[in-house]
């Protein structure tokens, strides 16, 4: 494991494995780098990967208060780490985390993200903005495990799984990591792509999505990705077969190293 020290002080833990053109891993919500590890040894063949964990999750520090300016300052920090600059890749609501560094002028020699849910709908920022203030409340009373089971809900997970991952032995996990819900709910913003600030991004970036999602869910991702593909000036817009939201290492990681080694 390595540490770097953000811009306010923070120490973010990172793993590092792997030789070439340097790769930053970004993670979304509700997961510290260990989901990650997997692809980072796939994509460690060609690439010097570094995987982290984002402030406030596994081995990372944190320090408030939280803005998401901070992160995009770990990721900064961590560029500096690997050379100056990076290829990055960011799942989810990571996606719209590297697509905010981006436009925030990271030197992002290209970028890449993966099924980020940006939200179309024209209630979206109502929707958003009422998960976020009761998200915020059960975080402040100390109900992390509501605020988890609330994410989940709001993710669409069905109301059995719910229960199941609350009676799960991994559930003490999820609650450890309840507060950084809120983090990704900031990096979120209204919960509609920015598209102002996508189409600042300089670098090309891959919008990818999986084309084995359920109907309902991949047409939303599908319309997100569409949208945030047509905003950028340096686009490619791809969808990997087979996959869902939790794609496979082995189907995607031959996708990011065509794209990040053109």
């Amino acid at each position: 494991m390595h540490r770097v020290t953000a811009k306010d002080g923070t120490s973010i833990a990172y793993d590092r494995l792997g030789s070439g053109p340097a790769v930053v891993l970004v993670g979304g919500a509700a997961v510290d780098r260990s989901h990650h590890a997997p692809l980072a040894e796939e994509l460690a063949a060609h690439f010097t990967v570094h995987n982290y964990d984002r402030r406030g999750r596994g081995d990372s520090d944190d320090t408030p208060p939280y803005a998401v300016e901070r992160e995009i300052e770990d990721l900064a920090a961590l560029m500096e780490a690997a050379g100056g600059a990076a290829h990055l890749f960011g799942v989810s609501s990571g996606g719209a985390l590297a697509l905010e560094a981006a436009a925030a002028g990271l030197p992002v020699a290209r970028l890449a993200v993966y099924e980020v849910p940006y939200d179309l709908a024209e209630d979206a920022g109502q929707r958003q903005k009422e998960y976020a203030e009761r998200l915020h409340a059960l975080l402040a009373e100390g109900r992390r495990g509501e605020a988890f089971a609330l994410f989940m809900r709001l993710a669409g997970t069905p109301e059995e799984m719910v229960e199941q991952a609350q009676a799960s032995p991994a559930w003490a996990s999820c609650e450890a990591l309840a507060p950084t819900l809120a983090y990704d709910a900031a990096v979120m913003g209204d919960g509609r792509p920015p598209l102002d600030r996508l189409a600042r991004i300089p670098c090309p970036t891959l919008v990818a999505t999986g084309g084995a999602s359920p109907d309902s869910a991949g047409a939303f991702f599908d319309r997100a990705a569409d949208a945030v593909a047509a905003a950028l000036p340096l686009a490619e817009r791809v969808v990997v077969e087979g996959q869902t939201h939790l794609a496979d290492p082995k189907a995607l990681a031959p996708v990011l190293a065509r794209f990040f080694s053109p």
